[in-house]
């Protein structure tokens, strides 16, 4: 069964399915694309660069399911006041046969109610803009490696493997395109780095963690940020301490084997790494 519900920046929420209230009959929501390339002197044809994933414009179609007047120009209310585009970016989440998805979308309209005409129905019609094309898991996927010395090793079923300079890990992107990670290291530390063996890319602070610190990293696109988090809570810029030839990188599709170690051999020092798996279409 098909079920959606919007969420808005201030918490407000409402259900579209297949029952009362709220009917939803239809939803189209497929993203144009620009094909990147470029033509030499000369050349027949072009040729390809890159393909790049326009806004999302989400169209949701369906009706007021209700008994007199009086409720279905309430019900009015209630999608005209969570659809609404003054508040901004808020959350749309698909709920299906084969799982669930959520994508961020802002309504970019006031919602559409056509004139009843004595038909005891009110359908309505409202539009959403997703500035991030993509559609995300419902939950974050996490796991955590740890930094031991001593050349240590843990049982194969674990598909673990500890030596004297750090901890592999892999991690899998089940979704269609890269995505971004946040890490959180734990000190102590000194000169933490985590390297995605697949790709060869690594992310190094210069900087040494002190016990009941972290450092979290964003990859995130348009919101990079490196932030020192004191065990009292406070946080510092620490974008300084990243070392220049760090990329801020993301998971490939597929199976990413990760590596983190650290310049002292500290067996009480950890990382996090937190992503949401991203799809072209559900």
């Amino acid at each position: 069964m098909r079920k959606l519900t919007f969420t808005n920046s201030r918490g407000e929420s409402v259900t579209l399915g297949n029952s009362r209230p709220f009917l939803v009959t239809k939803m189209e929501g497929t993203g144009p694309v620009t094909i990147q390339s470029q033509k030499s002197p000369y050349q027949d044809g072009t040729t390809y660069i890159d393909t790049l994933l326009e806004p999302r414009r989400i169209t949701l179609e369906g009706a007021i399911m209700a008994h007199v007047g009086e409720e279905i120009f309430a019900n009015r209310r209630v999608l005209s006041s969570v659809f609404n585009p003054k508040l901004g970016p808020g959350t749309l989440r698909y709920e299906y046969d084969g799982g669930a998805k959520e994508i961020q979308a802002t309504a970019d309209s006031a919602v559409f109610f056509p004139d009843r005409s004595g038909v005891p129905t009110q359908k309505f019609l409202a539009t959403l803009l997703c500035p991030e094309p993509f559609w995300l898991d419902t939950f974050v996927t996490g796991r955590e490696m740890s930094y031991l010395a001593g050349g240590l090793s843990f049982p194969l079923r674990l598909g673990t493997n500890f030596s004297n300079r750090g901890f592999q890990m892999n991690f899998i992107n089940s979704g269609d395109v890269s995505t971004p990670i946040n890490f959180k290291f734990f000190g102590p530390a000194e000169n933490p780095t985590v390297t995605n063996v697949t790709t060869g890319e690594f992310v190094r602070v210069k900087r040494e963690l002190q016990e009941g610190d972290y450092l979290e990293v964003d990859t995130t696109f348009g919101n990079k940020r490196v932030e020192i988090v004191r065990e009292d809570g406070s946080r510092e810029n620490a974008f300084h301490f990243i070392d220049l030839a760090s990329t801020f990188f993301s998971l490939v599709p597929g199976v990413n084997k990760l590596e983190y170690s650290s310049s002292d051999d500290s067996t009480r020092a950890k990382v996090q790494i937190t992503y949401r798996n991203r799809y072209v279409g559900i």
